[in-house]
């Protein structure tokens, strides 16, 4: 390749890189904008940015957030808030919310209308400032091993975790609790973390937890060989306080 050619190319990458910047500025503006347009966002934010922000200094966190990871424990009705400030930090617990209800009984959701919570690696996919439950976030619900496992074009869809109390197969929270979860997860997405995790678990699973779920659901080899399979993402975040990368064998399941 000449010099020239060479120079034009460079010249264009240049470019190129230029306007996806552009792009992603904009893209960033306008999502803040349409945000903070709600007066639900706006007051949350007004309220429990400051004391969010002075609980993760207690911590020793930045804020906002560089990163923050979200574990749900259904028989236990709890979310729990975890953070770091980089990607060789361990996580750091900073906060345990309450989940006001769960539908459904403990296991995966396979099928619309079974009004199961799911169970399995997730993340938020969206911001809803104008939800019907106060403010909610999507989760990306189906994943992978819910569309190789569940019933076919009959999955079901819109899992939030969401504000009102009620829920149907979501993870609902009090109006308060929302608006401080919600405070926080969106200014770790506009502080840059694209993708926020939310693992779902039927309960902790330890000993403890794996021997109750073996008495509840007695010769439930489907149950028990998703439970196990998703048992070792848990105690590698239990021992390491770090995340492993969400892989799945080409049948649907976890396979970390």
């Amino acid at each position: 390749m000449g010099y020239q050619m060479a120079k034009k190319l460079l010249g264009l990458i240049v470019i190129l890189l230029s306007c996806h910047t552009l792009f992603a500025q904009h893209e960033e503006e306008h999502f803040r904008n349409n945000q903070f347009s709600s007066g639900r966002v706006s007051d949350a934010y007004k309220k429990y940015n400051d004391t969010l922000a002075a609980e993760f200094r207690r911590k020793g966190m930045a804020y906002p957030p560089k990163d923050i990871y979200i574990r749900a424990f259904k028989s236990q009705n709890v979310m729990e808030l975890w953070a770091r400030n980089n990607e060789n930090n361990e996580y750091k617990l900073i906060k345990t919310y309450s989940i006001c209800a769960i539908s459904g009984k403990l296991g995966p959701k396979r099928s619309q209308g079974d009004r199961q919570v799911p169970e399995g690696y997730y993340f938020i996919e969206e911001f809803n400032p104008k939800s019907e439950y106060y403010l909610s976030m999507l989760l990306n619900y189906p994943n992978y091993t819910d569309r190789m496992n569940g019933t076919p074009a009959h999955l079901g869809g819109d899992i939030y975790v969401h504000g009102g109390c009620v829920t149907i197969g979501c993870l609902p929270m009090s109006d308060e609790g929302i608006k401080e979860l919600y405070t926080v997860c969106l200014s770790a997405k506009m502080n840059g973390q694209e993708f926020i995790p939310v693992h779902i678990f039927p309960t902790r699973l330890n000993r403890s937890g794996m021997n109750y779920l073996k008495n509840e659901f007695p010769g439930d080899y489907t149950r028990q060989q998703f439970w196990a399979d998703l048992k070792a993402g848990y105690e590698y975040f239990e021992k390491y306080h770090k995340l492993l990368p969400v892989m799945y064998s080409p049948d649907g399941r976890y396979a970390n």
